[in-house]
């Protein structure tokens, strides 16, 4: 499966989100990293004429334009239910990551609205507890 338009990713993040609200669980991973693959690097230059490559082991972190970066989201499904799990992605321009970005929050904040806090009531009562002890075997 290839890569999605934004819009086409942005309708299909929001039905992820939808569906887990309504299932009352599950979890929504989305992820993103700098797209490399086919691009020029220092080992590869584009042409001959361009200068040796550096002896800079890190050369690949300073490349010479910008890159795209790949998003991803998955709705969480495992092993046990290969068939409902549901991965998308989108390659994001250098040019349009800040566009992408302001709607990629909206989407992203319109789908957590339904999250609760957590319950750390067990943990405050075990470190509660813990202070207690430690105040109770000094005072002996």
């Amino acid at each position: 499966m290839g890569h999605l338009t934004h819009d086409e990713f942005f309708t299909k993040l929001a039905d992820i989100f939808t569906t887990r609200r309504t299932k009352a669980h599950g979890a929504v991973f989305l992820t993103q990293k700098r797209l490399s693959h086919n691009q020029p690097t220092p080992s590869n230059p584009p042409s001959s004429a361009s200068p040796p490559p550096s002896s800079d082991p890190l050369a690949d972190l300073h490349p010479a334009q910008p890159l795209p970066l790949l998003i991803r989201a998955t709705n969480g499904k495992g092993k046990d239910d290969r068939a409902a799990k549901i991965k998308l992605s989108t390659v994001v321009e250098p040019d349009a990551l800040e566009a992408f970005y302001a709607r990629y929050a909206e989407v992203c904040k319109a789908g957590m609205t339904a999250l609760k806090p957590r319950d750390r009531t067990k943990r405050k009562a075990k470190a509660k507890k813990r202070k207690g002890g430690a105040a109770a075997a000094t005072a002996a």
